[in-house]
């Protein structure tokens, strides 16, 4: 369905809410018309991180309202992103809205994945029709509800001459596998931390938010055995379809391998984790798609210097660039996807590729909100 769309998301990194506007063409052309990042409420992110962190909710009442504050945040990034492009609620088809992933486990029994923003709120403060809770339908059927940009990816940047791939650095990176020519042959995973360990080392040493241009990673220098320790981890010998978030890799986790009584100077930890993820992305690249000849990056993590000349280091003759070299403004591919997906839930076409996430079937995936 041809239009206008909003796309909404806060990822794993949660630093706020990424709005963008795009006009979708009924041929997949996307074109970007403008975005945003919203930083959450300090209050607000202090609930978010003290809920995600520890695990647990401490009532059904904090839960309910953490929803609704949320679905306000998210509301108030669409309309801000209204008021920034001049556009009025009724030029907009729909909202896709991600909503804010507070609990991913599907491999649990029962398997489940939660993202929380009431969609209600977000079709009474904005008036547009809103399409929500997206990964639920693909565990439903067996999947693990992510990723699912790996579609969007396929549909806006596949070439047929070229074997790319995509990945997405934000808190956690995922990849997308795409060979010359796409048509069902699309693979997508989790391949782990992105750049969430580091944001939660820097912010537990410096008290800063993220290693600005990884310039403390690269004042330090890798620490071989801890990082052979930390590539052990079972999750790195698991086989696609495979998923994973904070409910995994956080500050605990690291804390197994970072011994408390200072042996490791900080800067030497940081720099140890960012060679991390960009030794399990080029392994993933290696081992999933030899004949790779693109790596397109997306997420914040493409402004992170010291981890970009890594993870090119690690994978000669391949082709390591930002996808703005491919028309698609790395900040805001995730937001798109949504935007993307919500016009896709709208045609009725499947959101999700069962190769990726393992679901038994295709389908279309969330739910609608009527304004």
């Amino acid at each position: 369905m041809a239009g206008l769309y909003i796309g909404l998301i806060s990822g794993t990194s949660m630093d706020g809410i990424d709005a963008a506007l795009v006009r979708l063409a009924d041929d997949d052309r996307l074109e970007f018309i403008g975005a945003l990042c919203v930083p959450y409420p300090p209050a607000l992110a202090d609930t978010l991180r003290e809920v995600i962190n520890s695990g647990s909710v401490s009532s059904l009442r904090v839960h309910a309202q953490l929803d609704v504050s949320l679905g306000k945040a998210f509301a108030g990034a669409a309309l801000s992103l209204l008021e920034r492009t001049g556009r009025k609620a009724a030029q907009i088809k729909a909202i896709g809205s991600h909503g804010q992933t507070v609990r991913h486990e599907p491999d649990a029994d029962p398997p489940f994945t939660l993202q929380l923003a009431d969609p209600n709120v977000i079709v009474a403060l904005t008036g547009i029709t809103t399409v929500a809770d997206f990964r639920r339908r693909d565990v439903a059927l067996g999947g693990q509800g992510a990723p699912l940009a790996p579609v969007f990816h396929a549909a806006v940047l596949a070439n047929p001459r070229e074997y790319r791939a995509v990945v997405n650095i934000g808190g956690i990176a995922n990849l997308t596998l795409l060979p010359p020519g796409t048509g069902g042959g699309v693979v997508g995973f989790d391949t782990g931390p992105g750049n969430g360990l580091m944001d939660a080392w820097i912010r537990s040493q410096r008290g800063e938010p993220y290693d600005r241009d990884g310039a403390w990673a690269a004042s330090g220098q890798v620490i071989e055995p801890l990082l052979r320790a930390m590539l052990g981890d079972s999750y790195f010998q698991f086989a696609p379809p495979k998923s994973t978030g904070f409910e995994h890799f956080n500050l605990r986790w690291l804390e197994r391998f970072v011994p408390k009584d200072g042996k490791h100077a900080p800067a030497d930890v940081a720099a140890t984790l960012a060679e991390l993820t960009a030794r399990t992305i080029a392994q993933s690249v290696q081992s999933h798609a030899a004949r790779c000849k693109r790596l397109l990056v997306c997420g914040g993590g493409v402004h992170n210097r010291t981890l970009m000349q890594r993870i090119a280091a690690l994978l000669p003759g391949v082709a390591v660039h930002s996808t703005a070299d491919a028309g698609l403004h790395p900040d805001w591919v995730e937001a798109a996807a949504f935007a993307w997906l919500a016009a896709q839930t709208l045609a009725g076409r499947p959101g999700n590729d069962p190769a990726v996430t393992g679901a038994r079937q295709a389908s279309v995936l969330g739910a609608v909100f009527p304004a």
